[in-house]
């Protein structure tokens, strides 16, 4: 019952975590769609920088956007705040119950380093306040106010973080630990420095004051970096279903070559929503996908010796069958993972090319190693598998 209930809590969290992020990035999207369609009104207005015109559902609409403030506050101002709270909350939550709470299954690989589950989980805890910390005082900085420096300096500390991680954390668990950090980035400089400085300047309003325009700035510049970070943390969140990223050998080169990619694309859209012309961006970012595409190949087995299914079957039950079986005896598992089971040939046979894709091309599997699996043996399944996955 205790393993039923906490399937389902994760199932809600996930759930929730999923909707208040489309929710967030989906209005992040649109101001910043709309910051870089806004351009100055055919007939001046006092205070006014710029406005735009829009057709939806039948209606048309006038966005106006202010140089710092309009002389008078509307009795009703709405906020964009809590979508990005809960889906930090409901993120971080969910980074609780499947990693830290399973520290030893989904956080620590032998193969990589051997550490106790406290320190998996401290270090990944470790990883999220130091993060936003330099981070933090580097936007506080001189080089804070020189855009393209700063981004250059965040993505060679994100770069390093990724490699990191996966020298001591398995690598499936670095890569969410990559996208936590930026996520945490992203909801702290809501919760900071967006929605404080927003509200101090409409305290000074009502109080009669002009409002302080560095504090919208310094809001303008964590918004902008929210927005290049929300591709590569997206592609992060998704990235457990594409084993062939985080099992390859160079997995932190592959998440930082796709992170790179993602916020080239989001580049390129801002660019061209200011009405600027862009020809390389695009095309750069989508050769270094093909290019993660074709070093990430996996090999062929044209020369190896002929190899039997009895061989393959031992390889399995040695390392397979405690988690994939009808009566799993892996703790922690009161059922085959999707239901993918290795007791019977026919099993094994049909599931020939996910054994191949999870053990021997990316290697995530047995999970975190947990069984010491050899070269030889992968090589084994790979050879039987590219000899075309036989039943003897």
């Amino acid at each position: 019952m205790f393993d039923h209930a906490t399937d389902w809590l994760e199932l809600v969290v996930r759930w929730l975590h999923i909707v208040t992020g489309v929710t967030w990035i989906g209005t992040s999207f649109y101001f910043n769609w709309l910051n870089n369609h806004v351009r100055p009104p055919e007939t001046p207005e006092e205070g006014v920088a710029g406005d735009l015109w829009s057709v939806h559902g039948g209606a048309f609409y006038r966005v106006v956007k202010y140089r710092v403030a309009p002389e008078k506050l509307p009795k009703v101002l709405h906020w964009f705040k809590w979508e990005a709270y809960v889906t930090w909350i409901s993120g971080f939550s969910l980074l609780a119950l499947v990693y830290w709470l399973n520290a030893e299954t989904f956080m620590v690989d032998n193969s990589v380093r051997v550490i106790a589950p406290w320190q998996a989980v401290a270090v990944g805890a470790g990883t999220l306040l130091i993060g936003w910390t330099v981070y933090h005082l580097l936007c506080k900085s001189p080089l804070g106010k020189h855009a393209l420096p700063f981004g250059i300096v965040v993505f060679l500390l994100l770069s390093g973080v990724a490699f990191g991680l996966t020298q001591v954390i398995g690598a499936r668990a670095a890569y969410i630990h990559v996208g936590a950090l930026i996520g945490t980035i992203m909801a702290a400089n809501v919760f900071f420095v967006i929605i404080p400085n927003q509200k101090i300047m409409v305290d000074a309003m009502v109080r009669g004051e002009e409002p302080d325009a560095s504090l919208g700035q310094a809001g303008a510049q964590r918004s902008l970096h929210n927005n290049y970070f929300t591709l590569p943390v997206l592609f992060i969140m998704v990235s457990n279903h594409y084993p062939m990223t985080y099992g390859f050998e160079w997995n932190w080169a592959i998440l930082i070559g796709i992170s790179l990619a993602g916020a080239l694309t989001r580049h390129w859209f801002n660019v061209r929503g200011k009405g600027e012309k862009n020809v390389w961006v695009l095309p750069v970012a989508a050769m270094l996908m093909l290019g993660l595409a074709f070093v990430t190949k996996p090999k062929t087995y044209a020369d190896h010796r002929p190899v039997q299914f009895s061989e393959v079957r031992q390889v399995i039950e040695r390392h397979c069958v405690r988690c994939h079986s009808a009566t799993p005896t892996q703790d922690g598992f009161t059922a085959p993972p999707q239901g993918v089971m290795f007791d019977t040939r026919e099993q094994i046979v049909q599931n020939a090319g996910r054994i191949n894709t999870q053990v021997v091309v990316t290697k995530v599997m047995p999970l975190m190693d947990q069984e010491h699996i050899t070269e030889e043996e992968r090589d084994l399944i790979g050879a039987w598998f590219y000899q075309g996955a036989l039943p003897d």
